[in-house]
């Protein structure tokens, strides 16, 4: 410590053994933030008791450290404090302090991905968002859940027509819910009828099968999946709201007035049966609903009508609902998507405004941080920091060449108990904790760039940040570390696609985009189920009402929350519709941090707000989708079938006349095509308006339109206009843009060129 920091300290303790507290007693104390700028430059200093000498000058030796709350010591200087305004006012005057501050309440931003898309809380709405129905198609629901609460809601609306399986474990909210205690997961609950409901139905299917050990005979959530994903969509507005501290904040689906009915289709044990999938849909079309949203696909694609998840949206779609299927977790491989029928919306996953950082503190000072592991722990001191390599469980007949993989039963847990654990590769904590570790360190083997629960305090760093780590371990005897806990920090660089969300191009009809658009999907924070611990990973016994998970069934709830936003001011829109409302209004993304292009996010960034009011839609109904599915080679008689009346393929329809929002051509590599799309557009917008074209292109790329003058006199009036695209492709991808703007409205359509596989 440099002469004149101990000085300084000396010159403190002296004088604050002359100094009595000036506290008045009965008078209220408050907490202040004391801020002092950058930390000391002399690097032996204890900022701690530096903070508290100081606090002594002012409210005396012996309550200095029961009024110190916190010391900010790691990259500010300052402390908290509880302090009288006296106290208060001669800590200001004092050298060294900047400033002194009460501690008050923020506006905390924790699901802040609707905000991040551009739909606060105070947007604009409809009072008939109350009458909106979203059908979630998943795990079920945790009903106790306070984004469920039925608080301000009356009776279902009259169009519902569905109902709701109770049993001793499980009823909708229009019964007042008081857990008692789970016994053998057994919810027993007590049930006080109301007249107001959130949850207005739920059914659960397992066709075919017993229902699994560990799950709900019910449409109780025993997953978390569901809870998750429902109240994304539609959850009430929670305040405080927090995984044990992390992303504290308010929680909000998009459509907090909306209702939901529930159908449970996927169990513990065999995941989603093709069988309960359709059963839902067959109810859910029925019941009134009036968006569904389905976070969950197979692993490989299949026909059309081979998949029960476009079967289902395809009958909806002609009833009137759209269905928000995720696009898939299979990134970054091209072709990856597995929902991708014209008639439902698929929903790829990006990243919001926020990431988690998790630091790890060495005893020589280094500090490394991750953004992969979620710790919810909190590790006050230094601890020593061993190899799993060198305690492994000899009376087992282990030797270190197991042990450092942290092989189960490998470990020795008198060396282990107690200090971080280093172990060789990936793992996600169970043989550490097992074994009694206090802390992990693993190497991130290649994250999919979201952040992951251990169930200790883990900190997940790369392979070269590791080599650091070890370097350091082996320069010294008596290695420590502390691993802190995880912080939120603002990411500047958001929207990215995540490399786990599946890319196109639609690996069954290669002219149509696929996915549709991008929306939130990674490191989202959303209620949770209680009937197990949030990590599923035995040993941790923490339960959470709300976790942090990343995937495409985390975006595809936001994309039907803004589809039931939409449908809220449009009831009698076409799913058609509300579909091009979604993708013409979306945010462009930033090619390049997202090099796979419209492959990777269709259309772009959902921005519901602007979805609301899109000037013009690309409507199209059965009809539209029949003609297509001729010009696919489907036989008039499977038509029929599907249709259930006497279509006929009398004229195939060829996929670029679709009237979708979006222009896609595919060419073999190095060769020159010309296509010519067709399409129409109504006027949603102002009565009598003028719309002019404006194309971009990329170079290799030729796109005509005809008119580019587009004149409306009325609403709902149609009018059509061709593109014609010539493409010269020797890389994998060229892209443009297609925008209707008459001033007030950009109505923007992709336009894509790829050279598919010979």
């Amino acid at each position: 410590m440099a002469p004149l920091s101990w000085i300084l300290l000396i010159t403190l303790a002296c004088s604050t053994v002359l100094v009595s507290s000036s506290h008045v007693p009965g008078e209220e104390r408050e907490v202040y933030i004391v801020y002092m700028g950058d930390l000391p430059k002399a690097g032996d200093i204890s900022i701690s008791s530096f903070h508290t000498n100081m606090l002594q000058e002012v409210v005396g030796s012996s309550d200095a450290s029961k009024y110190l709350v916190h010391s900010y010591k790691r990259s500010f200087n300052g402390f908290v404090a509880k302090l009288t305004k006296d106290e208060m006012k001669r800590l200001s005057g004092m050298k060294g302090v900047v400033s002194v501050f009460p501690n008050k309440k923020m506006q905390l931003h924790t699901t802040r991905s609707w905000d991040f898309m551009g739909l606060p809380l105070k947007a604009q709405r409809n009072t008939t968002e109350s009458d909106i129905i979203v059908g979630m198609l998943d795990t079920g629901i945790w009903p106790e859940s306070a984004s469920f609460s039925d608080k301000g809601f009356g009776p279902p609306p009259s169009k519902w027509k569905g109902t709701c399986q109770t049993s001793a474990n499980f009823t909708c909210n229009k019964f007042q819910i008081e857990p008692q205690r789970v016994i053998a997961k057994i919810f027993l609950i007590k049930m006080k009828p109301t007249l107001c409901s959130k949850i207005i139905g739920a059914r659960y299917y397992h066709i075919g099968g017993s229902i699994p050990v560990g799950e709900f005979e019910s449409a109780r959530d025993a997953q978390g999946h569901g809870t998750h994903t429902a109240s994304t969509a539609t959850g009430g507005v929670v305040d405080d709201a927090s995984l044990f501290g992390i992303a504290s904040g308010t929680a909000r689906g998009g459509v907090p007035s909306a209702r939901i009915a529930v159908y449970k289709i996927c169990w513990a044990d065999n995941g989603c049966k093709s069988a309960d999938i359709l059963a839902a849909f067959d109810d859910a079309i029925v019941d009134g609903v009036d968006i569904i949203s389905l976070s969950l696909g197979a692993s490989l694609f299949a026909d059309y009508f081979e998949d029960p998840i476009a079967i289902g949206a395809f009958h909806s779609m002609k009833n009137g609902i759209l269905t928000s299927n995720s696009a898939g977790n299979f990134g970054p491989d091209p072709a990856s998507v597995t929902n991708f029928s014209p008639w439902a919306l698929s929903v790829a996953a990006s990243t919001i405004d926020r990431k988690f950082l998790t630091k790890l503190v060495l005893g020589d000072n280094h500090v490394y941080q991750d953004s992969f592991s979620l710790n919810t722990f909190e590790m006050k001191d230094m601890l020593p920091l061993i190899n799993a390599e060198d305690v492994p469980n000899k009376a087992g007949g282990f030797t270190g060449t197991e042990s450092r993989f942290c092989f189960e039963d490998s470990l020795d847990v008198s060396l282990v108990r107690g200090k971080i654990l280093y172990c060789e590769g990936f793992s996600n904590g169970w043989t550490a904790l097992a074994a009694g570790a206090a802390g992990l360190v693993i190497v991130d083997e290649g994250s999919s760039g979201s952040a992951f629960p251990f169930p200790l305090p883990t900190s997940c760093l790369d392979a070269s940040t590791i080599t650091k780590v070890l370097q350091y371990m082996n320069s010294t005897r008596k290695a420590t570390a502390k691993i802190e806990g995880t912080i939120a920090v603002d990411e500047d660089s958001a929207p990215i696609v995540a490399s786990f969300s599946a890319r196109g191009p639609n690996p069954v009809t290669t002219d149509i985009l696929s996915p549709d658009i991008t929306a939130p999907g990674v490191e989202i924070l959303a209620a949770w189920t209680e009937a197990k611990t949030f990590t599923d990973i035995p040993g941790d016994k923490r339960v959470a009402k709300y976790n942090i998970i990343s995937g495409t069934s985390m975006s595809c709830p936001h994309a039907a929350g803004a589809a039931a936003y939409v449908k809220s001011f449009h009831p009698t829109w076409s799913p058609a519709a509300i579909k091009s409302a979604l993708m013409t209004t979306a945010t462009p993304m930033n090619e390049k941090t997202n090099t796979d292009l419209e492959f990777a996010y269709g259309a772009g960034h959902l921005n519901p707000l602007k979805a609301a009011n899109p000037g013009l839609v690309y409507d199209a109904g059965a009809v539209d989708y029949i003609k297509f599915l001729c010009g696919q080679g489907y036989s008039t008689e499977n038509l029929r079938l599907i249709t259930g009346d006497n279509t006929t393929c009398t004229t195939n329809g060829t996929v670029w006349d679709l009237n979708i929002p979006s222009f896609t051509v595919s060419i073999r590599d190095g060769k020159t095509i010309t296509h010519t799309f067709a399409r129409t557009v109504t006027n949603v917008g102002a009565a009598v308006s003028t719309y002019k074209v404006k194309v971009t292109a990329s170079p290799g790329l030729t796109v005509k339109v005809e008119p580019s003058v587009l004149t409306f006199k009325s609403i709902g009036q149609k009018l059509t206009f061709t593109v014609t695209a010539t493409a010269a492709v020797n890389e994998r991808i060229l892209s443009g843009s297609l925008v209707w703007d008459d001033g007030v409205f950009q109505v923007r359509s992709p336009i894509v060129a790829y050279a598919s596989k010979p």
